[in-house]
């Protein structure tokens, strides 16, 4: 485990520092680990003392201090370690928004590996890395993981079949049913077609089976048509 993984874990050595005031000494920590105050985790080891006279006997104010660690430091620093170990060469970014952060990974074409047939495997690295990440702070936000630009090449591809979709089930009359996805690709099929002026969507069946079915506004009498095309 690299030293960078350590720290934002909490398992970094804390660093010391003194000022006439616990103020004073925070901001002197806050300069040597080059962060904003906001952003230590800190502890007071001494208050500062006057002395006799105010000369005499006068004390420093000594505080102990580290970065505290968040989701998004720790997302990048899990991303980067899981390359490392990994033996692949990514370029890690996480960008904070106010109700997810957003954490991306680049590279070559090995890093097909991390996305997996249909998204599967970005699906549970992406849940392995929010439970993780939600042992580290208590953050309400959550973790959305894209590797190589996977996730808005599969919303582009999501909302072409909604459309095609929606076309067959405008013109034969019938719902059409979907192929069973997780709960944001079927927000995104939602999505597209929400001002449809003929067809609605639902979603129907239970985890991991769940479905949107496309419903023409007038439908007329049949089962239910399946969809075939693959986004």
């Amino acid at each position: 485990m690299s030293a960078a993984f350590r720290e934002v874990l909490g398992a970094g050595p804390w660093i010391e520092t003194r000022g006439r005031t616990v103020e004073e000494a925070l901001e002197a920590a806050a300069r040597q680990l080059g962060v904003g105050r906001e952003a230590l985790e800190a502890r007071v080891v001494a208050e500062p003392s006057r002395g006799f006279l105010g000369l005499v006997g006068q004390r420093d104010a000594v505080v102990q201090a580290r970065v505290r660690p968040t989701k998004a430091r720790f997302a990048a620093a899990f991303l980067e370690e899981l390359a490392r170990a990994a033996g692949l060469v990514v370029q890690v970014s996480v960008e904070e928004g106010p109700d997810r952060i957003l954490a991306r990974m680049e590279g070559g074409p090995e890093l097909g590996a991390l996305i997996g047939r249909r998204g599967v495997a970005l699906e549970a690295l992406q849940y392995l890395l929010n439970v993780a990440a939600a042992r580290v702070s208590e953050e309400q936000r959550r973790v959305v993981l894209d590797v190589a630009g996977y996730r808005e090449r599969r919303r582009q591809s999501l909302e072409r079949l909604a459309l095609r979709m929606a076309e067959r089930a405008r013109r034969t009359r019938r719902p059409v049913a979907l192929e069973p996805m997780p709960a944001a690709e079927r927000r995104v099929v939602h999505l597209a077609l929400q001002n449809h002026p003929e067809v609605r969507t639902e979603s129907t069946g239970t985890e991991p089976y769940r479905r949107v079915v496309i419903v023409p506004r007038r439908p007329g009498r049949g089962g239910v048509s399946t969809g075939t095309g693959r986004p």
